[in-house]
């Protein structure tokens, strides 16, 4: 019985849902499949009662499920007290981070202030959308991940902070009807091309809410990877586009407080929203009860960074 096999039950026995459990854990879906039924050739016994439409536990997988968290927790404190014990000289940390940022935070700049604090912990990132690495999180596949996902859509286990608040902006092109209006309400634009964000991310639901409370469904033809893509795309009269304000005047301007209107990005308008609760809010999720010292150390860091105090 290898922990891999553990944390792969963990992850499918919370999640109920084996694509679901390989995408938080970073692997294949057929090769989780695979281990699991290791397993449970190994403990002698079926672990999940599985149809096209359910994955539940068996009483053998709910015998096992206390002992497997127990088991993972003992070794996750056992890992933390010996990076403890090293004084951070040495350790691992897994960070999952989105690719969008906060008006008053600049990842690279928190994880440079922490190589330069801890050279000898090795970082090892991932880029997920944010309800894949918050599922990672509790899974114990990431240490802790930086998400574009509000409280109350974490899973069960995981701990939330907040750490800055970035309204969102509408970006069109010069051209547009709108181009020179102060605010606009997101149900004036429902008849116009929206360049979204990926499908998962923490940053579409919160768009996708914000059209809901305008009453709103606009067309959605227009998906893109990157935001930078969704500002430039828009500039060249593609579609429009609902992005963090950090995301279309630059995170400096934005955390300096500057109109967004100030400075178009690339001969587009950048446009206030009339609905106060749309925002961007980045949080940093984490399992309170493993924090090694390495990951309690970036959690520090990340903090003093989003007060200012870098």
């Amino acid at each position: 019985m290898e922990l891999r096999h553990l944390r792969y039950f963990v992850a499918v026995a919370e999640t109920r849902s084996f694509t679901q459990a390989a995408a938080a854990c970073y692997v294949a879906q057929s090769a989780l499949s695979q281990q699991i039924a290791r397993l449970e050739k190994d403990v002698g016994a079926a672990l999940f009662s599985r149809t096209s439409r359910s994955v539940r536990l068996t009483a053998a997988g709910g015998t096992l499920l206390p002992w497997a968290r127990r088991i993972l927790a003992d070794v996750d404190g056992a890992r933390a007290e010996l990076d403890a014990l090293a004084g951070l000289e040495r350790g691992r940390l897994d960070l999952g981070l989105i690719q969008t940022l906060a008006s008053a935070l600049d990842l690279a700049e928190v994880l440079a202030d922490y190589q330069h604090r801890h050279p000898g912990i090795d970082l090892h990132i991932s880029n997920a959308p944010s309800a894949e690495m918050a599922a990672a999180v509790a899974a114990g596949a990431l240490d802790l991940a930086v998400i574009g996902l509000g409280p109350g859509r974490l899973p069960h286990g995981v701990d939330c902070r907040v750490l800055d608040s970035d309204p969102l902006v509408a970006v069109v092109p010069q051209g547009h009807p709108l181009a020179d209006r102060a605010v606009i309400g997101l149900g004036e634009l429902a008849d116009d091309r929206l360049i979204q964000f990926s499908r998962g991310t923490g940053l579409r639901r919160q768009v996708e809410e914000a059209f809901e409370r305008a009453g709103v469904r606009p067309d959605q033809r227009f998906e893109v990877g990157l935001v930078g893509d969704m500002v430039r795309l828009a500039a060249r009269g593609l579609g429009v586009t609902v992005v963090p304000r950090s995301a279309a005047v630059g995170a400096r301007r934005a955390a300096e407080g500057l109109a967004a209107a100030a400075g178009p990005p690339d001969g587009a308008r950048v446009l206030p929203l009339a609905d106060q609760a749309a925002l961007h809010r980045v949080a940093v999720v984490y399992d309170g009860t493993r924090l090694s010292a390495a990951a309690n150390a970036f959690l520090a860091t990340l903090e003093r960074h989003s007060r200012g105090e870098d």
